[in-house]
Parts: structure tokens; C-alpha cells; sequence
């Protein structure tokens, strides 16, 4: 039974309305964000359009704010931003979906502002506007408005995508569209293409030259074309998203897969298979995993399972994509799959390079694998490669230990005997690591003792005394 004292709803309840009141407002002082909350709250219980007033306002003012945003202050925003969005959705649209409508179509257009204002190399405020294009489609659906007027609308913003903001708009918006609405956004579209001026329609006096004066005609045509093919996606039309693309565009690899993949949605695997050999494979331009995967898909779909099954296979060896062997196990009868497994990790015994057999061995996972890699080919390692072989040493250091002493060993020797200086630090922590898992196990096999290891290093590299340095402040 949770102690009296513990923060719960039923607890707080037992305070009484008097004294949450007292508390709240004690709290919330000196905290804007707890007072615009709780002004909301209350602005709440006397409908959706005092809500949506409250919301609005604080939208405006994020919007006329001109100070920038460094990534200490990316977090606040992200929550400020969030706590707006959760109350649209959440609050306003639960009350009103036409009001939570407007108020969320004011909220995307904050991203001028901000994205203007702030540096978001990880994606951290993206995220919170991909949300909410989510949501504005889950409102819209529920506010049913005129489809004409959210086509004209969702132009609007399309235009004005400087950010990528919109990028999922379509896709959000199509089951609120319909056909006709989509019809009109496409319409739409093509007349822009052309070069037309919809300042009008787009509810700006110089709409068209403000866009010029952001992206060039490559950059819009590019958009275009893109919407127009969210659309054929939206309306299932994968003759109108075949017709997006040009020649050119039809021999690249990935997009004749989408093409490929579209036209088996639609159960026309003949004209599938045409269009994944329309890709241009030259030697010199490896094909990608989604090509591979799109083509065994077509000659599935055509019946030529064992055709499917061998390139499955030679895509493995020649790749060892992971996907690839997995791909190929699923489709083998009970038993066969194990036999083909063990003949994978034979194939990663030998194979070229020791790293990507390695990698593929902890990705897997097979970590017993992986350890009797690093012990068979130990001479191969290349201690350079750093991240893998800490990441590989981390994997195996509970159950392989002598793997993991290996590998750490593999960098040390890299960093002393290229005398990088700048990984000595690291090296010195490696070497600390490796002798206390040399102190927990008993099998070392065929490698040294830890202390002829550290022997040998310092007759080797006496006279690198930062590593030394490290060495003795790690041990």
C-alpha cells in the first residue's frame, strides 16, 4: 500500500480544494509556464473558444519574439511548444475540433519564426511539428470541414514549406481530403507548375514572388513534384506517381524499387519486374539494400521463389546485410534454416574482411561466434578502428573475456606504436580495462599475461610518457 505521504492523485485529493488552490498558486509563482497553465485550465471550463483565445495568444507572442535560440534553450522551447500542442489536441479539440482546427494551422506557422531563430541540428523542434501535422490531419478528420477550403489551405502552406514542416501535410491530411479535396490540391498544384500567380487563392498579395525570393524554380519544381506524388500515393494512383518521374529519375536504383513496390501494391508484378530492371547497376554504383529487397519481392510475386531465394544469397555474401540472411532463413522449411545458418557463420569465418565480419556477428547477435573471430584472426584487427572494436570488446567482455582482452589490446598497440597522442587517454583506460578482466579469468589461451603485456609495452614505448601518465593515474 503506497504511504500517505506519496504524491498521487488520490493523496492530493485528500488536501482539499482550499488547499490544492493555495498550493497551486504558490507554485506557479514566479513560473510563467505553470501560470499560463493554469489560466488555460480554468479558461477551459468555459468552452473551447477561451481556450483557443488563451493558446493563440501565447502562439503570437512565441511568434513575435526576434531574440535567437541557442541549444540551451532548445529544451524550454521544445517543452513550451509541446505543452501548446497537447493543449490543441488534448483540451480545445475535445471541446471544439473547428476551433482546435484553426489554433493548430496557427501553430504550424510558427515554424517561420522559429526555425529562423534557432539552430535545430538534431531535430528536436522538427519532431515536435511532425507531431502536430499528425494531429492537424486527426482534427481534421474530425472537423469535417469543406474539402475545396482545406485543399485551398493546405497550398497555403505547401508554398510556404521553407523548413520542411509540411513535408508529411498530404499524407495527414488525405483521409480528411477525399478524393475531391485532393483532386482540387492537385489541380492546384499543376497550375503553380506552370508558373501561374495564385496570390489570391494562397491568401497572400505577393505569395508567389515571396517564394521565389526563398527557393529557386529547381526547388519548387521539386516540391511540386513531390506533393504531386504524395497525392498518386494518397489517391492510390501509381500511374500518376510513375508519371512524376522522368527517365533518368527511373534508373535510379531506389526510386525504381518505390516504383517496383507501388505497381505489386497494385498486382502488376510483370510491369514491377520491368520497371526494378529499368535501374541503372553499373559497377561503379552498387545497388542499395531497397532495391535487392524490392527486386526478390517481385520474383516472389511472379512465382520464381528458388530465383528469389539464390539472389537472397549471393546478396549476403556479397554484402553481409543482415536483412538479406534473415530474409532468406524465413523462407526455409524447419530445420533447413539451421543448416543454412551455420553455413552463413562458415562463410563469416572467411570472409575478406575480418571487421565486417565482426560487426555482422554482434549485430546478429552471436556473440560465442564473434569471440572465436577475434581469437582466430586476431592478427587482422586493425586497432583504428576504434568504434568498433570498443563497442565489439564492450559486447564481449562478460562472457568472451579473452575476446574483449584481444581488442582492447588491438587499440592500445595502434595508439603507441603510430604514436597517437590524442587517443593516449583512451589507450591507458583500454589497458586498465584489460587487466582487470585478465585478473577475473582464468583462460588466457594463447595470448600473454597481462603483466608480460604491459612488459613488453614498456620496453616497446618507454619513452611515450603522456601514455604512462594516463597508465598510472587508471590503475
Amino acid at each position: 500500500m503506497a504511504s500517505k505521504t506519496t504524491l498521487n492523485a488520490r493523496n492530493l485529493e485528500a488536501l482539499g480544494t482550499q488547499k490544492l488552490a493555495a498550493l497551486l498558486i504558490e507554485i506557479s509563482t514566479g513560473s510563467a509556464a505553470h501560470k499560463r497553465r493554469l489560466r488555460i485550465e480554468l479558461a477551459g471550463m468555459q468552452g473551447g473558444g477561451d481556450v483557443g483565445r488563451e493558446v493563440t495568444k501565447r502562439l503570437s507572442s512565441i511568434d513575435r519574439s526576434r531574440s535567437k535560440i541557442g541549444w540551451r534553450r532548445i529544451k524550454a522551447l521544445k517543452s513550451d511548444l509541446d505543452t501548446q500542442r497537447r493543449i490543441i489536441t488534448e483540451t480545445i479539440a475535445g471541446i471544439d475540433a473547428d476551433e482546435a482546427l484553426d489554433v493548430m494551422w496557427r501553430f504550424m506557422s510558427l515554424a517561420h519564426s522559429v526555425f529562423a531563430r534557432c539552430a535545430d541540428s538534431n531535430g528536436t523542434i522538427m519532431a515536435v511539428f511532425r507531431q502536430a501535422c499528425a494531429n492537424l490531419g486527426t482534427i481534421a478528420k474530425a472537423a469535417q470541414p469543406d474539402p475545396h477550403l482545406l485543399a485551398d489551405r493546405a497550398f497555403s502552406a505547401l508554398q510556404h514549406n521553407d523548413y520542411g514542416q509540411y513535408d508529411t501535410l498530404i499524407a495527414a491530411l488525405a483521409p480528411a481530403l477525399g478524393m475531391e479535396g485532393l483532386d482540387q490540391l492537385k489541380a492546384l498544384l499543376v497550375e503553380w507548375s506552370k508558373g501561374s500567380d495564385l496570390d489570391r487563392r494562397s491568401g497572400s498579395s505577393d505569395a508567389r514572388l515571396t517564394y521565389e525570393n526563398i527557393l529557386d524554380r529547381r526547388q519548387r519544381d521539386r516540391a511540386i513534384r513531390t506533393a504531386l506524388e504524395q497525392i498518386a500515393d494518397a489517391q492510390g494512383d501509381v500511374d500518376a506517381f510513375i508519371a512524376q518521374k522522368d527517365e533518368q529519375a527511373r534508373s535510379e536504383p531506389g526510386v525504381s524499387a518505390e516504383i517496383a513496390r507501388r505497381l505489386l501494391a497494385a498486382g502488376r508484378p510483370e510491369e514491377a519486374l520491368d520497371a526494378i530492371r529499368a535501374a541503372d547497376r553499373a559497377d561503379s554504383h552498387p545497388a542499395p539494400f531497397e532495391w535487392e529487397a524490392a527486386y526478390t519481392e517481385v520474383l516472389d510475386a511472379l512465382g520464381r521463389k528458388d530465383e528469389a531465394q539464390a539472389f537472397r544469397w549471393q546478396s549476403f555474401e556479397r554484402t553481409l546485410n543482415a536483412d538479406h540472411l534473415r530474409a532468406f532463413l524465413k523462407r526455409l522449411p524447419d530445420f533447413d534454416d539451421m543448416e543454412a545458418e551455420d553455413k552463413a557463420f562458415a562463410l563469416l569465418d572467411r570472409y575478406p574482411d575480418v571487421h565486417d565480419a565482426l560487426a555482422f556477428l554482434l549485430s546478429w547477435p552471436a556473440p560465442g561466434r564473434a569471440a572465436k573471430l577475434v581469437i582466430s584472426r586476431a592478427g587482422e584487427l586493425d586497432g583504428d578502428r576504434y568504434e568498433l572494436l570498443t563497442s565489439a570488446a564492450e559486447a564481449l567482455r562478460d562472457q568472451q573475456p579473452l575476446a574483449a582482452i584481444i581488442l582492447l589490446r588491438a587499440m592500445i598497440d595502434f595508439t603507441l606504436e603510430r604514436a597517437r597522442s590524442a587517443r593516449y587517454k583512451h589507450a591507458a583506460r583500454h589497458l586498465a580495462d584489460a587487466g582487470r578482466l585478465s585478473a577475473a579469468t582464468t583462460e588466457h589461451g594463447s595470448i600473454s599475461s597481462h603483466d608480460d603485456f604491459v612488459a613488453k609495452l614498456r620496453t616497446l614505448h618507454r619513452t611515450k610518457t603522456g601514455f604512462w601518465k594516463h597508465a598510472a593515474l587508471n590503475s
